[in-house]
């Protein structure tokens, strides 16, 4: 490995991941999350409001697709660099290989081979790899300035995702695995840095019927409960993240007994916390509930250079080729894929979501005549939100949808849309009476876009009164049952809805 052959690569992967930014449309997670940043605020449903503050500074600069994934278009690159810089300061005797070495482990690991996808992952990764690194350093020598560091980027990671705290948690573990009174201290600084963020969002969350919390502690774990199929489908998708060999060589070389790999007493025993423990956190996990891939992409780094430090210069190179190969492989099956015509996907269950995102023009013209006098609407959320940004106009999601992302609880006020006349816009066949007591009169057509049908239910004269009755009741009960220890100071679903009733399980 050569700092020349490591920058080629770099400008390769960069020049691949610019090219799928722009080719690919923005997907439904992505929608969802740049409506955030059309509409910002101190808070959101489902998450806290990082990405939805960096999309509305993107946004104000400019729309364009790649743009506003720009931040995850560079992010392998950021922190194959920032790895790199950094490992001197981490590891004594580290070399140029290993470092480089690292960097591009890290840089060609296989999600970061083609993920351009901007979602709340994005911000907790940058804030979450940067922390770990910082919290390594300060591990090295009790030092408060870095565990300083350490804490504010916890912070930022904090307000991305909730699922920080797996990180803090390890910040605790290693310092009480130290017992040492600096490094007790040191996480103590650095969970004080996180006060702030908390109380933000308990502030936030306490005045919008505790959103996050109903969301990722209550309402989503409906299919929840001990399985033996989600922890094999974990060691699949660990396996896949990490690359392939990267679990048996770290096995392998979990003791540093080589002459040729570094001393083990040079190696930083909290890198070895943050590089594992997530990852058994989450198989604990996996024994109840099936584990996303994104939830594992903060940690991946950690462990890419745990393992780095410890293997043979041999070793490393063969790892090194085996992860070029197989980024090569994603790039070709990517580049073959994208050659492939849209209807090869025909007789798959996706086929009617990848045409609305894919033909949003030939949509849109279908829908032009009720653009400017009616309200659009969809059956789902993710649906709701494609099309919304396809069509730059928000879309209304009528009915009582799921437990994800119910964002158009907060932005949709419906007493106001009562009179109004609704054009729905389905990828299923509605039933005969889905409609008719919500409406004066309902008429139902359907056209077809490359071979996938959709349904326009045409509903006149919006009946407010029967569609609380119907369906907000029901979402209430459903999503809203809060629970009585959790203070409210305002709850947009009952104060809009149920004026005096109080949303309580």
């Amino acid at each position: 490995m050569t700092s020349r052959l490591f920058a080629a690569l770099l400008v390769l992967t960069l020049a691949f991941r610019f090219w799928l930014a722009a080719a690919f449309p923005i997907t439904g997670d992505e929608a969802y999350f740049i409506w955030w940043g059309w509409l910002p605020d101190w808070g959101f449903y489902d998450h806290p409001p990082m990405i939805g503050w960096w999309l509305a500074a993107l946004s104000g600069v400019s729309k364009a697709e790649w743009w506003l994934r720009l931040p995850v278009i560079l992010q392998p690159a950021l922190l194959a660099l920032a790895v790199y810089w950094a490992l001197p300061k981490l590891v004594d005797g580290v070399g140029e290989q290993r470092r480089l070495w690292a960097a591009t482990l890290i840089l060609l690991a296989p999600v970061n081979v083609w993920n351009v996808f901007i979602t709340t992952d994005t911000p907790l990764i940058y804030f979450s790899v940067l922390s770990g690194l910082a919290w390594i350093r300060a591990a090295k020598d009790d030092s408060p300035r870095w565990y300083l560091v350490a804490g504010l980027l916890l912070a930022g990671a904090v307000l991305s995702k909730y699922f920080a705290a797996i990180l803090g948690f390890a910040y605790l573990v290693d310092a009480l695995r130290r017992r040492k009174p600096g490094a007790l201290a040191g996480v103590a600084i650095a969970y004080a840095c996180t006060l702030p963020a908390l109380a933000l969002m308990a502030w936030w969350n306490s005045a919008n019927c505790w959103p996050n919390f109903m969301f990722n502690f209550v309402n989503r774990h409906g299919d929840a409960g001990w399985s033996l199929k989600t922890p094999l489908l974990y060691v699949v998708t660990l396996v896949y993240v990490l690359g392939p060999p990267v679990l048996w060589l770290a096995w392998k070389n979990r003791r540093p007994a080589s002459a040729d790999s570094l001393h083990a007493s040079a190696l930083p025993a909290a890198l070895g916390t943050l590089a594992w423990l997530p990852f058994l956190l989450f198989a604990l996990l996996a024994a109840v509930k099936q584990i996303g891939l994104h939830w594992l992409l903060s940690f991946v780094p950690f462990t890419l250079i745990w393992l780095t430090l410890r293997l043979k210069p041999s070793t490393l190179q063969r790892l090194g080729l085996f992860f070029a190969g197989f980024a090569t492989l994603h790039i070709a099956a990517i580049l073959v894929v994208s050659r492939v015509p849209l209807e090869a996907w025909q007789k798959t269950r996706l086929y009617d979501g990848i045409v609305l995102s894919f033909e949003h023009q030939a949509i849109g013209r279908e829908l032009e005549t009720y653009r400017k006098d009616w309200v659009l609407a969809m059956d789902g959320y993710s649906n709701a939100v494609t099309l919304g940004y396809n069509l730059r106009q928000y879309v209304v999601v009528f009915g009582e949808a799921s437990s994800h992302a119910r964002h158009d609880d907060l932005v949709t006020d419906f007493r106001a849309l009562d009179g109004r006349n609704f054009l729905i816009l389905r990828k299923s066949e509605p039933g005969p009476d889905d409609y008719r007591k919500y409406f004066r009169s309902v008429g139902v057509d359907s056209f077809e876009v490359r071979g996938a049908r959709f349904w326009r239910v045409r509903g006149e004269g919006f009946d407010y009164a029967a569609y609380r009755g119907g369906v907000l009741a029901g979402v209430r009960q459903k999503y809203y049952a809060i629970p009585a220890w959790l203070p409210q100071t305002a709850c947009y679903m009952c104060d809009r809805y149920f004026p005096g009733e109080a949303c309580r399980r």
